[in-house]
């Protein structure tokens, strides 16, 4: 009798959820990769379609089990969770292939936001991807995109830069590199930083307009827009910086003097191949990838046929 009961399987999980006190059966769910964004802050951001298939899925892979848990737990989810993160992803990713191989469902979150938005996940989509795999995209909460909207600063183009380095000189380094971007800027920093990254942003763009973002759609969200001298100025002192920070920096009014797009791409040239370098000047100066890859090839011809001379000469 012991071991029969020893034996005895498991009861199947219950596929549902519970929304404002009552509860909704999903829908059944079809084998692949699911891409579910999750809330940055409020829980009520959650789309009722991520619910159905968080609640509907075979499993679901995440960054941090605790903060997921959070989530699944108000409402009602009982789905197994798995870590993946950029600490085990080599190790997990072939045993969540292999659960796709085999015909389960598989949802993939970060800790908030929309996954691969500054968070790990590309790989285990294009492999997925490659191994034939469908793949889903649930789109909502983006941080990014929350900033944007609520920043009051140009949005035709931006470029999400996401956390610069931490180290002082490459952080001003890296600065400098995007200071000539026709473009809104979008940055990701932590509190114990913010002060810091916000006086070298200040240091190397000078006086632009920005927007400081804390804290998005939680209790105690705030919203700072001044110049960046300003806002380097008021963190500089006892604000408060506890949380997360979506730094918005506009797009320089006007470039100081004329681009040169020969002289940039002489110098990238030098240290890149000429796809490589099409991509860096294209993405600087904002030139059409086209003419700027025709500049490229003729330049490339004439710097080959300079160091063909001076072999000769010698």
């Amino acid at each position: 009798m012991m071991r029969a009961r020893d034996q005895a399987t498991t009861p199947p999980r219950t596929a549902r959820y519970v929304i404002d006190g009552r509860p909704v059966d999903p829908p059944a769910l079809a084998n692949g990769l699911y891409i579910v964004a999750t809330p940055i802050g409020n829980l009520r951001d959650i789309t009722l379609r991520a619910l159905d298939v968080l609640a509907a899925t075979d499993l679901i892979a995440c960054e941090d089990t605790r903060i997921t848990r959070r989530l699944i737990d108000h409402y009602g989810i009982t789905t197994p969770l798995t870590p993946y993160h950029e600490h085990n992803a080599a190790a997990a990713r072939p045993k969540l292939l292999t659960r796709l191989a085999a015909g389960a469902s598989l949802a993939l979150v970060s800790d908030a936001g929309t996954p691969l938005i500054s968070d790990p996940g590309f790989k285990l989509v294009r492999a997925a991807r490659d191994a034939g795999h469908t793949v889903t995209a649930l789109p909502g909460p983006s941080a990014v995109l929350a900033a944007l909207s609520i920043c009051g600063l140009p949005t035709d183009r931006f470029f999400f830069e996401g956390f610069l380095p931490s180290k002082p000189l490459q952080r001003r380094a890296r600065i400098a590199e995007l200071k000539r971007l026709p473009a809104t800027l979008v940055l990701y920093e932590g509190g114990s930083r913010v002060a810091a990254c916000l006086a070298d942003l200040a240091a190397e763009l000078g006086p632009r307009a920005a927007a400081l973002c804390r804290e998005l759609t939680k209790l105690h969200e705030e919203v700072r827009r001044g110049d960046l001298n300003a806002l380097a100025a008021h963190y500089a002192g006892d604000a408060e910086t506890r949380g997360e920070f979506v730094i918005v920096v506009a797009p320089p009014e006007q470039l100081a003097e004329p681009i040169d797009i020969d002289t940039l791409l002489r110098d990238a040239l030098g240290r890149l191949s000429v796809k490589e370098a099409v991509a860096e000047i294209a993405a600087v100066t904002g030139q059409p990838r086209r003419e700027v890859y025709q500049r490229a090839l003729t330049l490339s011809k004439d710097l080959a046929l300079s160091k063909d001379e001076g072999f000769r000469d010698d």
